[in-house]
């Protein structure tokens, strides 16, 4: 080597080494990193903070050449181009990159997973739904359901809302197939709960009824279930496609499920296109939480569910116009739901020991 290679060599060396040495005095004078994992959430807020502090550092700057999109392992930039803020939000990006994957978490990062705020609300939907008790449901038993609903009735060509009433409903746990279903109970009047029609025989468990076992045999893997859910939900010229399947799914939120199968719900409702957050959500009886929507453009109709703020338990349900049509203005209820209470019970006509705050 040359006697000027040796001097730039040395140049180079001692550039390096002031440049790590900056690095460890930044990272002594930064707060020691939460080793807490952090909720994907609030992973995404730091994600967009430290992005924007990236981009406002390079438009002060000269002018950079396009790169392609930072991987998880370059979110860490050099200390000359990152202010200090910017690099302790990297830090706390690389803690919840590192730790969030656990035993019992998927094998993909916090950055891989998708950052819509719907799915990242449907995963902690589904996270609480699967720590819900697993119950043991005979055959010989009921699903208990009380809650208050309300609809509109088209059949004069205009939407005309009906008055919110309150019901009560037990239907039968044995696998069938039945003649009779079950009985519900409405204005002090009880009912049978017939075979669907076309059911000559007695309708099976299933779709159109779905028991506690049923429900408790579907896959849990979220792509297998909804591929069995496109598959099982007829089409119609009257509705999209995907509006059915998040439909369909909806029909079998709020009552006695698997804690495994809710949660595998909730993850094959995020994989569906067009399903969005709905801030202001509020159930029939008026309790707001947070919410899942998606409108379906055929009927111009938008069909949101309703959570609760703390816990996220499901509340309800409401769908309503979303544009002027021939049954109304926008904004017009079309139906509405609200979960009162829900329970295992031994027969027909028979009330719960537990009941819920309404």
């Amino acid at each position: 080597m040359t006697p000027d290679k040796d001097v730039r060599a040395d140049r180079r060396t001692d550039a390096d080494a002031r440049a790590d040495s900056d690095v460890t005095e930044i990272a002594r004078l930064l707060p020691a990193p939460d080793r807490r994992p952090l909720p994907h959430a609030l992973h995404l807020h730091h994600k967009e903070q430290l992005m924007q502090h990236i981009d406002r550092d390079r438009a002060d700057g000269p002018a950079q050449p396009a790169r392609p999109a930072l991987s998880a392992r370059r979110l860490l930039r050099p200390a000359v181009l990152v202010p200090v803020t910017a690099l302790a939000l990297a830090g706390i990006l690389t803690t919840s990159i590192v730790l969030s994957t656990g035993d019992d978490a998927p094998a993909t990062t916090t950055a891989s997973r998708d950052v819509r705020p719907a799915v990242a609300l449907l995963d902690q939907i589904s996270d609480a739904a699967g720590r819900s008790e697993e119950l043991t449901v005979r055959a010989d038993q009921f699903a208990y359901t009380r809650e208050k609903d309300q609809g509109a009735d088209l059949t004069s060509g205009k939407a005309v809302l009906e008055p919110l009433k309150e019901s009560e409903s037990w239907v039968a746990q044995e696998p069938g197939p039945l003649r009779k279903l079950g009985v519900t109970k409405e204005d002090g009047e009880t009912l049978p709960i017939n075979a669907q029609l076309g059911d000559t025989d007695g309708t099976p468990e299933g779709f159109g009824r779905p028991t506690y076992h049923w429900l408790a045999s579907l896959p849990t893997d979220p792509d297998k279930l909804l591929d069995l859910l496109y598959a099982k939900t007829p089409e119609s010229d009257d509705q999209e496609r995907d509006q059915a399947v998040f439909e369909r799914i909806g029909g079998l939120l709020g009552g006695v499920t698997p804690p495994r199968t809710a949660a595998a719900l909730y993850r094959a409702a995020a994989k569906i296109p067009g399903v969005t957050k709905a801030p202001a959500a509020h159930d029939a009886i008026g309790r707001h939480g947070v919410g899942i929507a998606r409108d379906d453009t055929t009927f111009h109709t938008r069909t949101e569910w309703v959570f609760d703020r703390q816990d996220l338990t499901f509340l309800g349900s409401r769908s309503f116009l979303v544009k002027d049509t021939q049954y109304g203005k926008k904004g017009t209820l079309m139906s509405s739901r609200a979960v009162l209470d829900f329970a295992v019970v031994d027969k027909a006509g028979q009330e719960p020991s537990r009941a819920r705050e309404s």
